[in-house]
């Protein structure tokens, strides 16, 4: 007998993205006291946090028949609380190093969920007839925006990020056993190729031109979750629960976004949509930019929230609708260049904000919000093709 709620599919998909970012989002808002802790710049601050990235890459780029062989109901269950887990251990680390060690194992286990719960949201939509990509993304920023609200409220009530992380654990396996606990991987798109899935995911062109049109919303929602609690503290003096606030800020006005996203691009086009989703982005990063009040900042992280919103779901769906490969490697080649560019390039903003300013870890995303404006039209629906066997 299994244990859990009996949910439609989507609810469950929807319950997998917010269990899994909550899980993630815990150890963000902690970032300002980590730093602390230990006594680094944000240059070396950002090296550490880099091991993430480099499990993540790994596990994207060889996960793929491991997670297909070991089926995707058990790694799921198994993967996110074993993510909490990581994840407290990782609290302990006395120095960078340790902490870059630590989260090796973090990002491996991010990137066989995120694999998993991608490719699942697709098949349930296509399955169901309805767009539901950008809604389960939203449910991945609630649940960001959660965790950044309970560690903001921890934080200032001075409890350490040790002990903050270490009672995610019990809390991460009992919301994963009620909300997955009957979880049943959906079929596979009917019309996809079903050829063995490669290590190495290579982009095709098109893959490429959807990694420009999301990669200033993955940098910038990087930068908003890794270094706006750092931002409020370094530039307005503010205190754990306001520093803690700004990534739940980030997070919160992302999911609001992406609630509604799915019916936007229904009725006026994915790339239209993408179109005004980056124009608020820019205009997002020029206030953060140029802050002249911690009050502004909020503004400016809602509409950097708000840019980023849907950006990389529509990237997602567009990856997993091409038919000339399986959905898993174009799910997989787009995620390892667009996600890790949100785990790799805002902890390489620290060495920015070091020698620049803090200020500049968003600054720089504007080139990257004009890249995206020029290959938006990769959103673009194209006619079925005929299946292209190697």
């Amino acid at each position: 007998m299994r244990f859990g709620l009996s949910l439609p599919p989507q609810i469950t998909v929807f319950g997998a993205f917010f269990v899994y970012s909550f899980c993630m989002g815990s150890m963000f808002p902690r970032l300002p006291d980590i730093q602390r802790a230990m006594g680094v710049g944000e240059g070396q601050l950002g090296l550490a946090l880099i091991g993430s990235a480099f499990g993540t890459l790994i596990s994207l780029t060889f996960a793929g028949r491991l997670l297909e062989a070991v089926g995707y109901r058990r790694v799921l269950l198994v993967a996110i609380p074993l993510l909490s887990v990581f994840y407290a251990l990782s609290m302990w680390a006395d120095g960078p190093l340790m902490f870059f060690l630590l989260l090796v194992p973090v990002g491996l286990t991010i990137g066989a969920i995120e694999v998993i719960i991608n490719i699942e949201a697709d098949r349930v939509e296509h399955a169901v007839g309805k767009r539901i990509m950008s809604r389960a993304h939203a449910f991945w920023s609630l649940g960001f925006f959660s965790a950044g609200m309970v560690g903001a409220f921890i934080a200032q009530m001075g409890i350490s990020p040790q002990w903050h992380l270490a009672g995610m654990i019990p809390v991460i396996l009992i919301v994963t056993l009620i909300l997955l606990g009957k979880f049943q991987p959906a079929p596979h798109r009917s019309g996809s190729s079903t050829d063995e899935t490669p290590r190495l995911a290579k982009p095709t062109f098109t893959i490429m031109m959807l990694v420009g049109v999301c990669l200033s919303a993955m940098l910038m929602e990087g930068a908003g979750i890794d270094w706006s609690a750092i931002y409020m503290r370094d530039m307005f003096g503010a205190e754990p629960f306001w520093a803690g606030f700004a990534v739940a800020v980030v997070a919160g006005s992302q999911a609001f976004a992406r609630f509604f996203a799915d019916g936007f691009v229904e009725r006026y086009s994915p790339v239209n949509v993408a179109r005004v989703l980056l124009c608020i982005l820019g205009i997002g990063v020029i206030i953060v930019f140029l802050a002249p009040s911690a009050w502004a900042a909020y503004l400016g992280f809602a509409m950097i929230g708000i840019g980023s919103s849907a950006l990389f779901p529509l990237a997602m769906s567009a990856a997993a609708q091409q038919t000339d490969r399986p959905a898993a490697i174009n799910v997989a080649a787009l995620a390892q260049f667009s996600f890790t560019a949100f785990l790799l390039g805002p902890p390489l903003l620290g060495f920015v904000a070091e020698h620049y300013g803090i200020q500049w870890t968003f600054g720089v995303g504007l080139p990257l919000v004009l890249l995206g404006l020029t290959t938006a039209h990769a959103l673009r629906p194209r006619p079925v093709s005929r299946l292209v066997t190697p």
